[in-house]
């Protein structure tokens, strides 16, 4: 008579099976890293060119939007309903918005205080489902509230500024005029994480399957730099510098960065974190 197997313990298990999510969690991390880098960079050259930063962004945009389409097709396959095509679309102009309103944020506050503020904007609807979700009791929502609004202050009161960048010390450039920043000017960038967290929540909505959400998200690119065309032109005009778009140095590593680092492989880098790790990113 064979006498059963033992059973494998718990604790055998975990030590024995291998933790894939790890080396994604590291490459999710440098892509973001390798993003905030362009914004600084970005930041640098906008500030010192002194040229315009939506049509500067809608320079970017386009070699975006054809490399997504280049990269996805979305004509090919099988063809798009229009109970999706047309949420993309409207997807592209709350993206269009996004970048104008994050763009003048960055001029007006600076990279760390724009991206600490997109941040902030874009988990304050998570934040606000948990402190007045039913479940939670009356003291948590109070004290939840108040280290946010708190945070919020102290954020707009200058402390974290755009000097506090770690790198900021080896660089070889001259300091920029430190600005004053009051949460008047912070309402900009929150407002700009907040139309972020939304165009996730859409995106997610209208594409079940990663493959569909990528192919989306090209026309989503395209939409957007159509809706920042004439913006970007209006933008132009208005400004100081009427010839900003001829003056552009596309090689400049600010350009290539952005494009690159900040909107078309901080995409993936996020699409994959979904994917593997089940991440869900509310920015």
């Amino acid at each position: 008579m064979m006498s059963p197997k033992p059973a494998i313990s718990d604790d055998r298990l975990v030590r024995s099976s291998p933790i894939r999510p790890a080396p994604l969690q590291v490459i999710h991390i440098l892509g973001n890293s390798m993003r905030i880098w362009s914004v600084y960079s970005l930041y640098r050259y906008v500030s010192t060119q002194e040229e315009s930063i939506v049509a500067f962004i809608f320079t970017c945009l386009v070699p975006a939007a054809i490399i997504f389409l280049v990269l996805q097709k979305p004509w090919k396959g099988r063809a798009l309903p229009n109970s999706q095509v047309v949420p993309t679309v409207v997807n592209g102009g709350i993206m269009a918005l996004y970048y104008v309103l994050w763009g003048k944020g960055l001029l007006t506050c600076g990279p760390l205080l724009a991206l600490l503020g997109e941040y902030a904007g874009a988990v304050l609807g998570v934040l606000s489902a948990a402190l007045f979700g039913r479940n939670v009791n009356l003291f948590k929502k109070v004290a939840g509230l108040a280290a946010m609004l708190l945070s919020y202050y102290l954020l707009s009161n200058g402390w974290a500024t755009r000097t506090s960048f770690p790198l900021n010390s080896f660089a070889a450039e001259e300091e920029l005029p430190i600005k004053t920043v009051g949460m008047k000017e912070m309402v900009v960038p929150l407002t700009a994480g907040i139309l972020s967290a939304l165009r996730r929540v859409i995106a997610r909505r209208i594409s079940l399957k990663n493959q569909l959400k990528r192919r989306l998200h090209a026309i989503t690119i395209a939409s957007a730099t159509c809706f920042l065309f004439p913006v970007a032109m209006w933008d132009t005009i208005l400004g100081s510098a009427s010839d900003s778009i001829v003056k552009f140095q596309f090689p400049s590593w600010a350009y290539v960065s952005t494009i690159l680092f900040g909107i078309v492989f901080v995409f993936y880098i996020d699409n994959l974190a979904e994917e593997r790790c089940h991440f869900l990113f509310p920015y």
